[in-house]
């Protein structure tokens, strides 16, 4: 199956942010995050890659989009 963009908040932010990311859907609104370049000294992902999440329907700048909001493991 192919890869999907889901997004994933990031921490330790002053305002709300979100980073979009690869994800292979599992089905039932289950994504696992694929491998990816993500340097930690730079910014912290809510979840990583290789985690399962959960996610659900979120308005982001007036679009709908997939957010990670749980870890599915």
């Amino acid at each position: 199956m192919a890869s999907l963009t889901i997004y994933v908040a990031l921490v330790g932010e002053d305002v709300e942010a979100w980073r979009p990311v690869l994800a292979k859907p599992l089905g039932d609104n289950t994504f696992e995050i694929l491998d990816q370049p993500y340097d930690r000294d730079v910014e912290q992902w809510s979840f990583e890659p290789g985690e399962r999440v959960i996610c659900s329907d979120a308005k982001l700048e007036g679009e709908r989009f997939a957010v990670a909001i749980a870890n599915a493991s």
